[in-house]
């Protein structure tokens, strides 16, 4: 009779341990939204840490990543645009580009204001920021 009261207190305390630990499948993978968005951030953040951001002196368009009113997608759709637009040193900034690239629809058709140009140097770093509040408000929501 001990024994078998032993063997289900030992049981009760194994289930006990199994129910409180997440189970390996049910571990939260990051989304490949997420995983493109961390992709760009290291990327922006390596490329502005070294001596000098290849092409900086490049000019790109404007991407007004704090206007409420502009729509996430239409703001990624923006900046790729904006990205595309770069000649010199287009290799440096292709894994970025492709990474905006996928996070909106690539059918999508933007529009950026014509005149309003900003250095690459400048724009970099309102991406990231950027990018980085998204990756804030994945994991809010």
């Amino acid at each position: 009779m001990f024994i078998l009261l032993k063997a289900t207190l030992a049981l009760f305390c194994l289930i006990d341990q199994i129910s409180c630990r997440p189970m390996i499948s049910t571990a939260i993978k990051p989304s490949h939204q997420e995983s493109s968005m961390r992709e760009m951030v290291k990327r922006i953040t390596s490329l502005s840490s070294g001596a000098q951001i290849p092409c900086n002196n490049t000019r790109v368009m404007r991407v007004k990543f704090t206007d409420p009113k502009v729509p996430e997608s239409e703001k990624l759709c923006q900046a790729s645009e904006a990205l595309k637009s770069i000649t010199k040193c287009k290799d440096e900034y292709e894994p970025i580009l492709s990474n905006l690239l996928s996070l909106h629809e690539r059918n999508q058709n933007c529009s950026l204001e014509n005149g309003d140009e900003i250095y690459l140097r400048n724009f970099l770093p309102q991406l990231g920021n950027y990018t980085q509040g998204l990756i804030r408000n994945l994991k809010v929501n």
